[in-house]
C-alpha cells in the first residue's frame, strides 16, 4: 500500500482543506485564506490522512493477510515505507517459492476479519463494495449480510484521523 501523506504546514490536512471550503462558502475565509489553506494542506504523496478509501482498504488488506503487519499504518514517504516495501518484496518470493497463493490467504475467517477491522476503525463504507469485488475474484462467498451481522457485534472503537507528525 502506498502510504498517509504527511500532514501540512500548521499540521494541516484534507479536512482543513474541507473547513476552509466552508468557511469560504459562509464568508468567513478570506480568498486569500482559502488558497493558502488549499496550498499548505497536502504537501506531497499518500492517501488522504483519515479513513477513507484509501486508509481503510490499506487496513482492510493488512487484516486479509495480503500485505504485512503495520504496512497500513506508514507514511507513504518514509524510511519506514521504503523498508516495508523492501520486505513486501522478500515476502512475496518467499510465497513463490512455497507456492502459496492469494487464494490460500484469502479465506472467508480473513474477510471476516477484514470487516471486523473496518467496522472497529470506522472506515469508509467503500470497503464493503471492495471487499465483496475481492471476495468475488478470490471465489470467497460473501454478502452484504455478512457485513450486517458482523457489525451487530462489532463497536466502533475510535474515529480515526491521521497523526500529526511533530
Amino acid at each position: 500500500m502506498a502510504g498517509t501523506i504527511r500532514p501540512g504546514a500548521q499540521h494541516r490536512d484534507i479536512v482543513s482543506v474541507f473547513e476552509a471550503i466552508g468557511g469560504h462558502a459562509r464568508g468567513t475565509v478570506s480568498d486569500a485564506a482559502l488558497l493558502d489553506v488549499e496550498r499548505t494542506s497536502i504537501p506531497g504523496a499518500g492517501s488522504c490522512g483519515g479513513m477513507y478509501t484509501a486508509n481503510t482498504m490499506a487496513s482492510a488488506i493488512e487484516a486479509l493477510g495480503m500485505s504485512l503487519p503495520n504496512s497500513s499504518a506508514q507514511e507513504a514517504v518514509s524510511e519506514t515505507k521504503r523498508e516495508d516495501c523492501r520486505r513486501a518484496g522478500e515476502a512475496v518470493v518467499r510465497l513463490i517459492a512455497a507456492d502459496i497463493r492469494p487464494r490460500h490467504i484469502l479465506t472467508r475467517k480473513a474477510f471476516e476479519n477484514a470487516i471486523t477491522v473496518t467496522i472497529a476503525l470506522g472506515g469508509s463504507t467503500n470497503a464493503v463494495l471492495h471487499l465483496l469485488a475481492i471476495a468475488h475474484a478470490a471465489r470467497v462467498r460473501l454478502a452484504l449480510d455478512d457485513f450486517t451481522r458482523i457489525g451487530k457485534r462489532v463497536p466502533v472503537l475510535a474515529d480515526l484521523k491521521r497523526a500529526a507528525v511533530i
